[in-house]
This record gives C-alpha cells, sequence and structure tokens, in this order.
C-alpha cells in the first residue's frame, strides 16, 4: 500500500526514457510480483496457469519483462521482503481479512456470471506466498540475475543499495522508498507500456522522483517527510483522520508535529516508527553481480514444467543472445 504522498509529489515526477534509466536497479521483488500477479490475468479474473492449475502469472511477467529491462540496458537486482517488523503486524491482517473478502466476492461475481466485478475482485484478492517467492527467485538465478532477501523491508534495503552506490536507482510503485532514504526512486518499471484502466488504455511510462529535490522543493527535511509519512499513515501505523499530505506538509513546517500526534493520536508510540524508516534493519552481506544465463535450464523451467510456448520463450532467449545483432550473450552481464 506505502505512504499516500501522491498529492505533493506531482510537481516532482519526471517521464523519463529509456536510454536515462540504463544502468544497475534495485528493484523491489515483492512489489514487482504483486504487480505481475494482479495485472496479468483473464478478463474475468482468472490467472495465468499451467496444465496442473498452478498459477503462472508472475513467472510470466518475471521472465518477460526482465528481458525488456536488459535490452535497455538495465541491470535488475531484485529485493524481497524478510521478516516483517512487529510494526507492521496490524497492517498485515488488515491485508489478509481484505483479500479473503475480495476472494469471495470474486467467486460470487464468476457465479454471477459478472466478469467486470470478477476481474475487479481477482486483483484485489492478489496474494503472494512462499512458493510465489521461491519460483521467482529460482528463474532469476537461472536467468543470472542477482537477488537478495532482506533483512526485514526490501524497499528499505532497496534504498541502502542506492545509497551506498551499488546500484544507480531503486523501483518500486511504492512512496515509502523515499521515508527510507533512497536518493532516486524510479516508478512503473515494471509495468510501462500499455495498460487497461476501467474499459480505457492507457500508455503508462517510467517515471523518477529525487529525493534531494522533492526535500528542496517542499523546504523540508527527511526527518520532516519521514513526519508527515506518519501523519498520513504508514505500514506501521493508521495515520490521523482527515490529515492529507497538503495539510500533513503544513504542520510540520508549522514545527506542530508532536502536539498534534500527541492530541489526535495520543495513542501512537511515534519513536518506533520514526527509527525504522532512519535507520531500518539491512545488510552489506550480498553480491551485486550478472551471469550468464542458462538458457537450457530456463526452457527447462518455463516450457517443461509451467508449460508456457516454447517458441516465446526460444525467441526471447534469442534476443537476449543476438541484442538484435548488436551485443554478445556476455555483454548483458
Amino acid at each position: 500500500m506505502g505512504v499516500g504522498l501522491r498529492e505533493i509529489l506531482a510537481d516532482y515526477k519526471t517521464t523519463v526514457s529509456w536510454d536515462a534509466l540504463a544502468g544497475s536497479a534495485a528493484i523491489d521483488g515483492n512489489n514487482a510480483l504483486y504487480q505481475f500477479l494482479t495485472i496479468i490475468r483473464q478478463p474475468d479474473g482468472t490467472p495465468l496457469m499451467d496444465r496442473e492449475g498452478r498459477v503462472t502469472s508472475h513467472l510470466s511477467g518475471l521472465f518477460f519483462r526482465t528481458a525488456t529491462l536488459m535490452e535497455k540496458g538495465i541491470r535488475p537486482v531484485y529485493v524481497f521482503d524478510g521478516k516483517p517488523p512487529d510494526l507492521k503486524m496490524r497492517t498485515i491482517e488488515e491485508r489478509r481479512a481484505a483479500r479473503s473478502r475480495a476472494a469471495e466476492a470474486w467467486s460470487e461475481a464468476l457465479a454471477a456470471g459478472d466478469e467486470k466485478e470478477a476481474y475487479k475482485q481477482a486483483r484485489s484478492a492478489t496474494r503472494l506466498d512462499k512458493e510465489t517467492v521461491e519460483g521467482a527467485q529460482e528463474l532469476l538465478r537461472l536467468m543470472g540475475v542477482p537477488y537478495l532477501t532482506a533483512p526485514s523491508e526490501g524497499e528499505a534495503q532497496a534504498a541502502y543499495m542506492a545509497q551506498r552506490g551499488d546500484v544507480s536507482y531503486a523501483v518500486s510503485q511504492d512512496y515509502d522508498s523515499l521515508l527510507f532514504g533512497v536518493p532516486v526512486l524510479v516508478r512503473n518499471l515494471t509495468v510501462s507500456g500499455k495498460r487497461k484502466i476501467r474499459g480505457r488504455t492507457i500508455s503508462v511510462e517510467p517515471e523518477r522522483i529525487v529525493l534531494a529535490e522533492v526535500l528542496a522543493g517542499l523546504s523540508i527535511t527527511r526527518d520532516d517527510l519521514i513526519r508527515m509519512g506518519i501523519l498520513i499513515g504508514t505500514d506501521f501505523n493508521t495515520g490521523i483522520r482527515g490529515i492529507g499530505p497538503k495539510t500533513a506538509l503544513k504542520i510540520v513546517r508549522a514545527g506542530t508535529f508532536d502536539e498534534t500526534m500527541a492530541e489526535k493520536a495520543p495513542e501512537t508510540d511515534v519513536e518506533p516508527i520514526f527509527e525504522f524508516f532512519r535507520t531500518p534493519p539491512v545488510t552489506t552481506d550480498y553480491t551485486v553481480e550478472w551471469r550468464t544465463p542458462d538458457e537450457d535450464g530456463i526452457h527447462d523451467l518455463l516450457c517443461n514444467t509451467y508449460d508456457f510456448s516454447s517458441v516465446r520463450v526460444k525467441a526471447v532467449l534469442e534476443k537476449m543472445r543476438s541484442g538484435s545483432g548488436q551485443k554478445t550473450l556476455d555483454h548483458w552481464f
């Protein structure tokens, strides 16, 4: 879900070309898989599945999108969530309950023959599990694409990697990355292209947000941005009813954050939330190294195990190998 800062960030989002994104990118792995599972579905909301009924939407999205990123000169590193912090337990339980309700509504819509409602509820019922993540990691291993599991929040780890200069930028749809201190956040990288939204086809382009530009433009510090997140609501607290990003900005600029929290949300312990954003659990035990893909292994996993089209998979592998006649396979890595 992330923190709701969109309203005040509009002036700091820059649509960027693929050429401008060449470099290494730490991608929020859970966020990307969730997007693939949400978007890649049949008109009635049924995800892609193999002949045994195993969901493959995430593998399809991961394989084809990662190949596209590499073709564009982007070297991805996928960062997956580790153990969620205790602060997040309430949010996790709420999301589980919401997914369960959506799953029931999906079944009801299917039974009623309401395809539009079924698709909507199916998207809301999207969930990640251990098997989904492990399958994605196996595919990445075969593709030679590095990945790691963070000690806690993947977004925090990706932000840390960007701060260290180990990657050029971090990729996520959520704005939490800014609170975690990511210098450069790129959105829409894993979902760019033509998308159908409420029956309309729209173009979704990658966009870049530079933290330093946001802070300078709003005349606030990163600590103030964290305070704004707490006022609005994060994955770790509910926020204050009626306070959106514009009001939160006024409060932190006026220096009345503490008084507002004491008056409006006295039950909220601000300090652990603030410190989690400021100094989240991260690791330095990782290697950012791209390897030559195991083409036979990729084909066997996708085509023999999960019933992917051999023709389509081989076409992508050939494209990766030749780079449209401009690159050798080793040049990708």
